[in-house]
């Protein structure tokens, strides 16, 4: 048993890694040509081609982070049919492979990949894809998001502060700093705006070319007002650079441990953060649709077929996939605009696929 494991996990780990390549090879090819629109362009004269080819490299681990169940899934696909039809794989059976033990097999197969799923989506992608950002951003201009760039809220004692941050810089400083404080009774006790700012390492921010203005309520109907005007000014604040990146950079491009940070800033806070615990439960359970992708192509091995090719199959497992991947999508938008529970709606679509999966295992295998 131990040499037929041996062979079906080499000949699935060299299917998926050929398939997994083509993938890369396509999107690579998409992105470069993508990126050749912004060499040379007027106001981007320092972006070259060479930047333009580090920034698609650096952007193929997430890229392979989204491509490897539905890879996992082709490439077990076409090995489990190709033994089928050679009738391998029931040489396999009569030497005592039973459809547990062939189930037991990919698993274990499947929950390498799922490591691999991890490493690859926590540690790899999203370093690469944050130096790939900081090479657009070193010679395209400033890093933002929308029209106004990321806005943050903090919580200080009774006082309230709602923190604007328009765009962060190459050398990773902010820019256009806005920074209103709220006292206990929702009232507007002061405004600050600094050009340009700095991330502390004693949890301050360093604020350059200060604009602050303070409110003083006295009585009922009399305020007063004071400008302050100040070359440098330092602000205690919780709010880090990782928590203002996750503002202007997507949240499935972040590491499970800075989302769940994230989310308890939100929430501690009062900030909604359905989203990014749609996105962090996501994180949870993705790498583990490894799983189901293996048990979905053991069924495949049990097909009985002579001639002809085993592309019919093979696209048919691409469906599966491509499937799989458009629920994952309409749950996470569902759950969020209905408000459903962020872990249930994750874990949705693997478990739905893990029911068919199971289901067509029981169908073609034990009963047939």
């Amino acid at each position: 048993m131990k040499t037929i494991r041996r062979l079906i996990h080499r000949e699935a780990l060299l299917a998926v890694t050929f398939v997994t390549a083509g993938f890369l090879a396509l999107f690579f090819f998409f992105d470069l040509v993508d990126e050749l629109r912004w060499v040379g362009r007027t106001g981007a004269e320092g972006y070259q081609l060479s930047h333009a080819f580090l920034f698609v490299v650096l952007s193929i681990p997430s890229h392979l982070y989204e491509l490897l169940p539905i890879t996992v899934l082709i490439g077990t696909i076409f090995v489990m049919a190709r033994l089928a039809q050679s009738s391998e794989f029931t040489i396999m059976r009569t030497s005592g492979m039973g459809p547990w033990r062939a189930l037991r097999t990919l698993l274990t197969l499947g929950g390498v990949f799922v490591l691999f799923t991890f490493a690859v989506g926590d540690y790899i992608a999203p370093l690469t894809d944050r130096a790939a950002q900081l090479v657009k951003v070193r010679y395209l201009g400033r890093l933002t998001t929308g029209a106004t760039g990321a806005w943050l809220k903090e919580r200080q004692e009774d006082h309230s502060f709602a923190v604007n941050v328009r765009a962060l810089t190459p050398n990773g400083g902010m820019l256009d700093v806005r920074i209103f404080e709220f006292d206990g009774k929702g009232r507007l006790a002061s405004q600050t705006r600094a050009a340009s700012g700095q991330f502390g390492t004693d949890g301050a921010w360093e604020l350059e070319k200060v604009q602050r203005s303070k409110f003083e309520q006295r009585g009922t109907t009399e305020a007063r007002v004071e400008h302050l005007d100040s070359p440098t000014l330092q602000w205690p604040t919780r709010i880090s650079a990782d928590m203002v990146a996750a503002s202007l950079l997507k949240p499935d491009r972040m590491a499970t441990i800075d989302l769940f940070q994230y989310i308890r800033h939100l929430d501690a806070n009062g900030q909604s953060a359905q989203r990014y615990e749609i996105e962090f439960w996501r994180k949870v359970f993705y790498p583990l649709s490894c799983l189901v992708m293996v048990v979905l192509a053991l069924p495949f091995a049990y097909l009985h077929f002579r001639s002809g090719g085993i592309a019919g199959y093979v696209f048919g497992g691409v469906m599966a996939g491509i499937s799989f991947f458009l629920l994952n999508n309409v749950f996470g938008y569902a759950g969020n605009l209905q408000n459903w529970s962020p872990w249930l709606t994750a874990a949705a679509p693997g478990l739905i696929y893990s029911v068919l999966s199971l289901a067509a295992f029981g169908w073609l295998v034990l009963r047939r």
